[in-house]
């Protein structure tokens, strides 16, 4: 490995212990109850090394968000357009993927829907996140369930992102509860409102027993959505 490669591989290993170790500190002391020093001190970094990475401690809250916020899209998004078998059982994978990043990541999540900073660029990114989360089940559920309104769908989305949000705190209180558990419950609950839509004239519906609300046979998959993941 040449100087250079050496020097990349510090810095990118030195970014990531600070970014685990604010990651740990925001989540049990909030933002305002925060400092860079701690944030040093706990990655076992000078300031002047974390200043070499980060300009502000708002800048590094943010990159936090950001790096989470994409890394949690990839595993479902990949579960639900090439994972195996029937929509239902994509779905359950979809919904593993989330809670499973979630579990391995129990200090950013509380950072993520819990904003403590007061901050207004931190405040407008969680507004964004959430906006973001409630377009892409909207375009899911218009993918996969063509026959419900379209006045039903942005609340529809929300009910879903809230769902999803609300259970991963309600874990994050209670770890001792399997991750099996979450994944069922957002099961039945999508399930649950799937099974209420009638399918377009010459369609199935949805029976809840893995027949899909566009008329496709479990074990056939329909078209992949154009959105990410829950």
């Amino acid at each position: 490995m040449s100087g250079i490669d050496r020097s990349r591989a510090a810095r990118a290993e030195a970014r990531t212990r600070i970014e685990d170790a604010a990651a740990r500190l925001f989540a049990e002391r909030g933002f305002a109850g925060t400092t860079i020093g701690e944030i040093a001190a706990e990655a076992g970094l000078s300031k002047p090394m974390l200043y070499r990475h980060f300009d502000s401690k708002q800048e590094l809250h943010l990159a936090l968000l950001e790096r989470h916020r994409d890394e949690l899209a990839a595993a479902p998004i990949r579960e639900l357009l090439h994972g195996e078998g029937d929509l239902a059982a994509r779905m359950t994978a979809m919904y593993d993927a989330w809670f499973g990043y979630v579990q391995s990541h129990p200090y950013t999540w509380r950072m993520m829907f819990r904003d403590t900073t007061g901050d207004a660029q931190v405040a407008a990114f969680h507004r964004e996140l959430q906006r973001r989360q409630r377009e892409t089940d909207v375009a899911l559920l218009r993918e996969f369930v063509p026959g419900i309104p379209e006045a039903e769908l942005e609340p529809l989305g929300e009910a879903i992102r809230s769902a999803l949000h609300g259970l991963a705190l309600w874990w994050l209180e209670r770890p001792g509860r399997p991750r099996e558990l979450l994944v069922a419950s957002m099961v039945r609950i999508t399930r649950g409102l799937i099974s209420t839509v009638e399918a377009p004239s010459g369609g199935h519906g949805c029976n809840g027993q893995g027949v899909e609300a566009t008329g496709t046979p479990a074990g056939e998959d329909p078209p992949g959505p154009q959105g990410g993941s829950a």
